[in-house]
């Protein structure tokens, strides 16, 4: 049973383990005539790239990647592109230890189980590395929004990290690609986070975080009732990722606490169409978008490698003191922004393509 894409007219499949020789993935559905080369798509995944500074893991890979199929003379023919990124730097000796151990908050104890077999080389297909091949496809995703609806802008950032938050009355979106943790605050805040970061990897211990992902200027109408909601294929996209444990659309969690009063978005006529007083819903009614901004979070777990022991049991079941060797993320959440925001785009290009398909433009006139 293959689990391994995602998308419906724009359709992505990743491949590849964390210490295999490459990974990467399959882009199908991409409209024809996009411009992309291989400069183009690395942008975003040098976002992502670890061993950047002391913030993320030492693992050195230039994570160069490369187009095999789909694009001729600088442009995408409407056949599958095929992307693939080279691992250079694995170290499989590190995991040696651990081939008949079970690592606690790992997915080494359901691999086994379920398949009776699992790659323990880093966690093989279960590692966060997995995420570099969506990062290539959402590359891909972003040439062809910008082809299709100029003035689309995705952008993501961290918003907390343990027990830090961001100051939403000190937001300044110039400062998010300024900073190792993208954060929309002031150099100074982001010392402080680094010095809190710094003092968790001394202690051989790790921190979650969670990651905001907008997109502006999406036009309204994308998404369709029941099952194909809009959000119901973004909360899929982000909750995929992986360390994911939670998302939220809007106001998310947060709504059950408010009054109807307070939760719903007043509608005024503006110049230009219909304008909202507020934006509780996140971009999203009834599972379509409305013209505004598209605001998702999701929270990412601790990393679970960390050099402080932890109990757990071997595959014949007796106990264990496990400490997990490696080179690893201290906050996972950091390099989780620019994979937020490539499963942004590739769920909007889906839909955007659905919507073309389906209605062409929206049929609806107001005003």
């Amino acid at each position: 049973m293959s689990m391994n894409s995602f998308g419906h007219l724009f359709r992505v499949t990743t491949w590849g383990e964390s210490h295999g020789p490459a990974l990467g993935a399959t882009v199908d559905g991409c409209p024809p005539g996009v411009p992309i080369d291989a400069e183009m798509l690395q942008q975003w995944l040098d976002k992502r790239r670890p061993g950047q500074n002391k913030n993320m893991t030492q693992r050195n890979e230039p994570d160069a990647v490369k187009i095999l199929s789909g694009v001729f003379e600088g442009q995408s023919t409407g056949t599958p592109i095929q992307l693939m990124i080279e691992n250079t730097d694995q170290r499989s000796r590190d995991y040696g230890d651990i081939s008949e151990t079970f690592r606690p908050g790992h997915a080494d104890i359901t691999y086994w189980q379920k398949y009776g077999i699992r790659d323990y080389r880093g966690g093989g297909r279960s590692s966060a590395r997995e995420t570099a091949a969506r990062v290539a496809a959402g590359g891909v995703a972003r040439e062809a929004l910008a082809a299709l609806v100029p003035g689309i802008e995705i952008k993501g950032y961290m918003t907390a990290m343990g027990d830090l938050d961001i100051d939403r009355a000190q937001f300044d979106w110039d400062q998010i690609d300024q900073n190792p943790f993208w954060i929309p605050q002031s150099p100074e805040i982001a010392q402080k986070w680094e010095d809190y970061l710094q003092k968790l990897r001394k202690d051989h211990n790790s921190v979650g975080a969670i990651v905001e992902v907008v997109a502006r200027n999406v036009p309204a109408g994308l998404g369709a009732p029941v099952y194909g909601k809009l959000d119901t294929d973004l909360a899929a996209a982000m909750m995929s990722i992986n360390a994911v444990k939670g998302v939220e659309i809007g106001e998310g969690m947060a709504a059950a606490r408010l009054t109807g009063t307070d939760n719903a978005d007043e509608i005024f006529m503006g110049e230009n169409g219909p304008e909202y007083g507020s934006n509780h819903a996140g971009g999203i009614l009834g599972g379509i978008s409305t013209g505004q901004d598209i605001t998702v979070r999701f929270a990412v777990k601790p990393t679970s490698s960390i050099l402080s022991p932890r109990r757990s049991i071997r595959k014949d079941g007796t106990p264990i003191e496990v400490i997990t060797k490696g080179r690893h993320d201290p906050c996972v959440g950091i390099r989780a922004v620019p994979v937020g925001e490539a499963m942004m785009a590739c769920v909007i290009l889906d839909h955007l393509l659905l919507h073309r398909g389906q209605v062409g433009e929206n049929r609806g006139k107001i005003g």
